[in-house]
């Protein structure tokens, strides 16, 4: 007999994890089911996620309604799953953006600034002169202009989030299953999900797959996303840059083109006991479609000219990283031709789908896995929560 559960979420990672959190703390035959981090990335011939760090953005400041609306909602909750969790995952250092003053109403620090005014979010503006005085870690151009958020802003590590996540679903009742789903299909009034070579049933079922969403037949049809390639660079800090980089907030820095834009995290401790400062940006080109393109890219450091480039715009941003030891990896991002991410139903209400992060919704993820577990309890979203905003395409 196949094990039968009310409500089973498919995916592991911060939508997935945040979903069945919030989906236990309602009712009871709840399960989680996806794979760990694997140990060895070049050997492993499964799935991966872009979680497995430790440090990513988190802010309010926006230029969509939806997406900031999300972010503030996540971050409200952040410290009642610390505290529930026993696990601290969300460190409070400030966001700032830096960028030339805009020159139209479509300008992202212009949206960004109107959407902060209405929805009365205090952000500090700063001149160029006020920029470098206040934040001597950075040399910017003298045009830049800064926008601070000094509260509820910084960084969270994702890795940790989802720790807590999974540890207050298990509180709560779910059943946590590491294994790989292969297969997930309608069968009359329940949905069958094959993982790990055993076969579950559900009344529903939430697919929170991420960049993998296309894969092993999780879906009917494929959905119309786009799974990015993209580079990350660290720099090896010691206790004297420290001194330097120790109280600087997490950053985001556009040039004339917005495209061109770098985001660079605060100083974290990794896990192999090292100090490194995060920079990412967003302009690599190409798409991951193959389980072994997804593979090998993963098992990369990622893309050496991307890597020259973002140690290139570090170095003149920061000059005191000079000398320091820099090394890189690789990270997906998971894009919606809407800028949105999706969160609704496949076909019928018995099979949802919660994906597409538009690489800025790790900060929302539990908001997110809240409207995951909307979509199962209740079969849809309402406006109030951007429910026709998020349909999912399909190809």
């Amino acid at each position: 007999m196949a094990a039968h559960f009310k409500y089973i979420v498919i995916g592991g990672g911060m939508m997935g994890a945040a979903a069945a959190r919030h989906l236990s703390q309602r009712v009871d035959g709840v399960a989680l089911i996806g794979p760990g981090e694997p140990a060895d990335y070049r050997s492993h011939d499964g799935v991966f996620a872009s979680h497995y760090d430790e440090a990513r953005i988190t802010r309010r400041f926006d230029a969509d309604p939806l997406w900031a609306s999300f972010a503030q909602r996540a971050i409200d909750r952040y410290r009642e799953i610390e505290e529930g969790s026993g696990i601290r995952f969300f460190s409070e250092a400030g966001c700032l953006f830096a960028g030339p003053e805009p020159r139209s109403h479509a300008d992202y620090l212009h949206r960004a600034t109107e959407v902060a005014t209405s929805t009365g979010l205090e952000i500090e503006r700063l001149t160029s002169g006020e920029l470098q005085s206040r934040f001597a870690q950075f040399d910017f151009p003298s045009h830049l202009i800064g926008y601070h958020e000094l509260s509820q802003a910084g960084y969270i590590n994702p890795r940790a989030l989802v720790r807590a996540q999974i540890a207050l679903a298990k509180r709560g009742g779910a059943t946590v299953l590491d294994a790989l789903v292969t297969s997930v299909r309608e069968e009359g009034s329940w949905v069958e999900v094959i993982a790990g070579g055993e076969t579950f049933h559900a009344d529903r079922v939430l697919i929170a797959a991420g960049a993998f969403s296309n894969l092993n037949a999780l879906l009917p049809r494929p959905m119309q996303i786009r799974a990015a390639p993209r580079t990350v660079v660290f720099f090896e800090l010691d206790e004297q840059a420290m001194d330097v980089f120790g109280a600087m907030p997490s950053t985001i820095v556009f040039t004339e083109r917005e495209e061109d834009h770098v985001y660079i995290l605060p100083p974290v401790r990794y896990p192999d006991g090292k100090i490194y400062l995060k920079l990412g940006g967003d302009i690599e080109t190409g798409d991951l479609a193959r389980p072994e393109e997804f593979r090998a890219w993963f098992g990369s450091d990622g893309n050496p000219e991307e890597r020259q480039r973002l140690v290139d715009t570090a170095l003149q941003l920061m000059p005191a990283l000079k000398e320091r030891p820099t090394s890189s990896a690789a990270c997906v991002a998971t894009f919606t031709p809407t800028g949105r991410p999706y969160a609704g139903v496949v076909e019928s209400s018995r099979i949802a789908v919660l994906t597409g992060g538009n690489f800025v919704a790790a900060k929302s993820s539990d908001e997110l896995g809240r409207l995951g577990s909307v979509l199962l309890l209740e079969g849809g979203l309402s406006e109030d929560d951007y429910g026709s905003l998020m349909t999912p395409l399909f190809r």
